[in-house]
């Protein structure tokens, strides 16, 4: 039922300055494979077959890795390396498949969204936020499973002090690992939270989304707000959350990012066993 994909990738990573300056923070590596890859590679295994990314200025980097490098598979080839020729072949989509959109200014996620609706049509599309790195399950793949209509968005609960740095819901009733939303509000102040139960960067949305978006209203922070569209459909469309049962890393954060490539790195058979070693001796030594 959902084919299509929406990566929003124009943010200027002002948090990992300066290796963002002239590097897409998405193409930033967990061990050694960039965040917008495991992204892909979510969507990919949750049966997406239309990928589109919604790009900025300096992103062209995003483009050259989803598209074939010819003098450097030339040069594997050459030299006999088929793993590395298969490792860097293996991200390739098939031919039109892949399609890129500007966004001008950086006006918000749901500006970003926004920006791709003349690809989407009359259907449901993901959306998928390369920030949020989830190990496990694929969380898409769940979401996907569990959709029937209407919007649905990944869900987590987060210590109560962090609620304001979230889109955060007003659960209803439970049915397995999907529960039903009856409010949502962005960035709420501590006291005024509804709940502790997060939105995470992952979402299924319905066309009327965009139209609701086209109108270009700002909200928090002066941005055009994706859960402001989404809020506002409440009592229109269903709206559900998923409890994935992945462990999500907030990679737009360092210490999330750190967190995610010890996570990923102790789970390669290359490297775990000497990284275990030399965090042993250093904790010991701390």
């Amino acid at each position: 039922m959902i084919k299509k994909a929406i990566f929003p990738v124009g943010g200027l990573g002002t948090r990992f300055l300066p290796a963002t300056k002239a590097l897409p923070k998405e193409m930033l590596p967990v061990v050694d494979k960039p965040l917008i890859q495991y992204a892909v590679e979510e969507a990919a295994a949750a049966g997406i077959e239309e990928f589109i990314f919604v790009t900025g200025r300096n992103k062209t980097a995003i483009e050259d890795h989803f598209d074939h490098s010819v003098e450097l598979e030339a040069a594997l080839i050459d030299k006999g390396k088929e793993a590395a020729l298969q490792t860097v072949q293996m991200m390739m989509q098939s031919p039109g498949s892949v399609a890129y959109v500007r966004q001008q200014a950086p006006a918000g996620l749901g500006h970003a969204v926004w920006c791709a609706r003349h690809l989407i049509g009359d259907e449901p599309v993901a959306v998928l936020l390369a920030d949020d790195l989830v190990k496990g399950a694929p969380a898409l793949k769940e979401m996907v499973e569990a959709y029937d209509s209407g919007n649905m968005v990944a869900v987590m609960e987060v210590p109560r002090e962090e609620t304001s740095s979230y889109g955060i819901v007003t659960p209803g009733a439970s049915h397995g690992q999907v529960v039903e939303i009856e409010g949502l509000v962005e960035k709420p102040a501590i006291e005024d939270a509804p709940s502790n139960l997060a939105v995470i960067g992952r979402y299924i949305i319905e066309p009327a989304v965009f139209d609701i978006l086209g109108q270009q209203r700002a909200g928090v922070g002066g941005e055009i707000q994706l859960t402001d569209a989404l809020a506002a459909q409440i009592g229109k469309q269903p709206f559900t959350g998923l409890r994935f049962s992945g462990t999500r890393f907030d990679c737009g954060s360092k210490t999330g990012f750190q967190k995610a490539n010890l996570a990923f790195a102790l789970e390669r058979d290359d490297m775990a066993p000497e990284l275990r070693r030399w965090l042993r001796d250093e904790l010991a030594q701390s």
